[in-house]
């Protein structure tokens, strides 16, 4: 596996791959890897001649109080991870590499409609991080493909839509939860956990599911299911920040015709911040 540090390393190497006709794979990461990162690396490398990581905490997705300085960072393991894995180069700017301008950027990507609701709600300025650093990656990468897990699924609302408003000539590839024998997403913020946190955090998935069956039974309405889904969520010891059904394809409020939909929801478990989320369809009972 190749290892750039510098935006020029990255660019001479991945351009003479396009050059010899190869399809490149992307998949950017913060680091501290797990399975689910991992999968996403496997599925590139079934697209894909040649698969890119990156690996960049970047500071413009935190918000005020949130966890960037103690974030955690496992570069070496994660290094390793990704040779085994099949991963073929690896991107690990310094913050000054991406964002010189004294750590933050003169231009600034936002998708505002998809960034200020569910999450952006209660983390302002996150998406637009997001979205920003994203944009960067892929002009310096260039891939023909890159793979995003469902589990962020706004920040994968967030992502097509930027890729087709700004006619980003990269595929954007979804892939499924991984997640923990017990149903809880695999994350790396599930490090922070206590023992005893990590016994109720699976409550998180039982509780969408059971919103999936009570929406698709409508044995009561969205706005019932919801408020269970929460009160729920509050009696097991989260602090949610919301729990809400809407449209799968562009996270509005769903009409009387929607029949793709999405189950979501985020709350705090002591220092972990969980989200997670169900796409289901009013149409197909198992899908």
């Amino acid at each position: 596996m190749e290892i750039f540090e510098s935006i020029n390393e990255l660019r001479t190497s991945v351009r003479s791959w396009r050059r010899e006709g190869q399809i490149i794979g992307f998949v950017p990461t913060m680091g501290n890897l797990h399975d689910g990162h991992l999968s996403l690396i496997h599925k590139a490398r079934e697209r894909s001649d040649r698969v890119v990581a990156s690996i960049f905490v970047n500071p413009l997705q935190f918000g005020e109080g949130e966890d960037f300085a103690g974030y955690p960072r496992t570069e070496g393991r994660d290094r390793d991870l990704l040779v085994e894995n099949g991963c073929d180069a690896l991107f690990t700017p310094a913050v000054e590499e991406l964002y010189p301008e004294g750590g933050m950027p003169v231009t600034i990507v936002e998708v505002p409609q998809l960034s200020n609701i569910l999450c952006g709600a209660h983390r302002p300025g996150h998406f637009r991080g997001v979205a920003t650093v994203v944009a960067k990656l892929f002009n310096l990468v260039e891939p023909d493909l890159a793979v995003f897990g469902e589990k962020d699924y706004q920040q994968l609302v967030v992502i097509r839509r930027m890729v087709e408003d700004l006619c980003f000539p990269v595929e954007i590839v979804p892939a499924v939860t991984g997640r923990e024998a017990d149903g809880l997403a695999m994350s790396s913020r599930n490090q922070y956990l206590t023992d005893a946190e990590r016994s109720t955090a699976p409550v998180l998935f039982a509780e969408l599911c059971k919103a999936v069956e009570a929406r698709r039974s409508e044995k009561a309405t969205q706005e019932e299911i919801c408020r269970a889904g929460h009160a729920a969520l509050r009696q097991a010891g989260f602090r949610p920040d919301y729990f809400e059904i809407r449209r799968a394809s562009d996270l509005a409020e769903v009409g009387q015709g929607d029949r793709q939909l999405v189950v979501m929801a985020a709350a705090w478990l002591g220092r972990a911040r969980l989200i997670d989320n169900i796409q289901f369809s009013l149409d197909n009972p198992s899908g």
